[in-house]
């Protein structure tokens, strides 16, 4: 089993920067893919970014390309997210999720395990 807990969300304002953090625990994540999901009331789960278990193909959702970027330390068993030219669409819980395997890393069913969510808040 594997762990993920989110961290890093909070309230900021728009064109503000925000860097999410998963840490993983009960496994090493070293050969898994990672990615991140958010969610806005009312929406489905989207994919946001997602990161190969090298760390050398990442995948990002066009409406953050540019403007975002995903990295892994599997030293550290870690993921993050660095936001940047946060937007009020971008408000949403974003969850973090990882899975073994070839599967289509911006498909949420590929996702074996999920954290609980961290919520992000970009005010006008």
């Amino acid at each position: 089993q594997v762990q993920l807990v989110e961290s890093g969300g909070g309230l900021v304002q728009a064109g503000g920067s925000l860097r999410l953090s998963c840490a993983a625990s009960g496994r090493t994540v070293g050969m898994y893919t990672m990615g991140w999901f958010r969610q806005a009331p009312g929406k489905e789960r989207e994919f946001v970014a997602a990161i190969r278990w090298s760390g050398g193909s990442t995948y990002y959702a066009d409406s953050v390309k540019g403007r975002f970027n995903i990295s892994r330390d599997n030293a550290k068993n870690a993921m993050y997210l660095q936001m940047n030219s946060l937007n009020p669409e971008d408000t949403a819980v974003y969850y973090c999720g990882a899975f073994r395997g070839y599967y289509s890393p911006a498909s949420r069913s590929s996702y074996e395990y999920w954290g609980h969510g961290t919520q992000v808040t970009v005010s006008s």
